[in-house]
């Protein structure tokens, strides 16, 4: 009597672990297809921002034709013309080459009254102010060729600061509170989106322009090959334990 509790105890248990084996290796191999549809879809995306930063630059008015279609005008390159409003700028804490700075984000008045935002580059900590680097503050018109970019509509994650609206230091680029606090006309339109602008030297050497990073990691296929090489360790674990029961039954 206590030998067949015993069995049937022990046969209950093999079914149990079994069935948790059974699920652990349908959740492996769920995620391994899922990292598999994550390659196929970053590789589109890089293919796609390759076709798009080599390009012909198109002038302001196809970039907001694009944008007004389809909300995305990421990384196409673009030229447009206006007057900077130095006294506007805003900066966004970043690093560049090793060393950390600032990205001088500065107002581009256009012809028609709006204004749209210009990534001029980098300046390090000891040159955010902009009477340090007088000789790049350009007056007059200005042709600015360069990549446009997205507006982010909010914080990316709750682990990037709060910007710091006080000692101008932005840690996400929010465009409406950097046009609000620019010091721009009252009921000033402002784009929303901005452009980057390219490596052409500023006058002074300061801002460095070209800074923007097109830093984007793909490593799903390793990350599939992890989950589904589990799977199929899971697999032969299986296996072996099966083989052992049978012996014994």
């Amino acid at each position: 009597m206590a030998v067949t509790e015993d069995k049937s105890s022990r046969s209950s248990l093999n079914w149990l672990l079994l069935l948790l084996s059974l699920v652990v290796l349908a959740c492996l191999l769920a995620l391994g297809t899922w990292q598999v549809q994550r390659l196929q879809w970053k590789e589109a995306l890089l293919a796609q921002i390759e076709v798009r930063i080599n390009a012909e630059p198109a002038d302001l008015a196809s970039i907001e034709r694009i944008y007004a279609e389809t909300g995305d005008v990421e990384y196409r390159p673009m030229r447009v013309e206006g007057a900077f409003r130095h006294t506007g700028e805003r900066h966004y804490f970043a690093t560049w080459k090793g060393q950390s700075g600032y990205f001088v984000h500065t107002p581009l008045r256009l012809e028609d009254g709006r204004f749209i935002f210009v990534n001029r580059g980098f300046v390090p900590f000891d040159r955010k102010e902009a009477d340090t680097r007088a000789e790049g503050q350009i007056v007059g018109g200005v042709r600015i060729s360069g990549l446009a970019r997205n507006g982010i509509g909010e914080k990316p994650s709750f682990i990037v600061p709060d910007n710091d609206i006080g000692q101008n230091i932005f840690y996400w680029k929010d465009l409406g509170t950097m046009a609000s606090t620019a010091g721009l006309p009252e009921a000033a339109r402002v784009l929303p989106f901005y452009v980057d602008a390219d490596d052409s030297p500023n006058a002074g050497g300061l801002p460095v322009g070209g800074v923007t990073r097109i830093d984007m990691p793909n490593s799903h296929l390793q990350y599939a090959i992890t989950w589904y090489g589990l799977a199929a360790a899971l697999c032969g674990v299986l296996f072996v334990w099966w083989r052992r029961n049978r012996r014994r039954s």
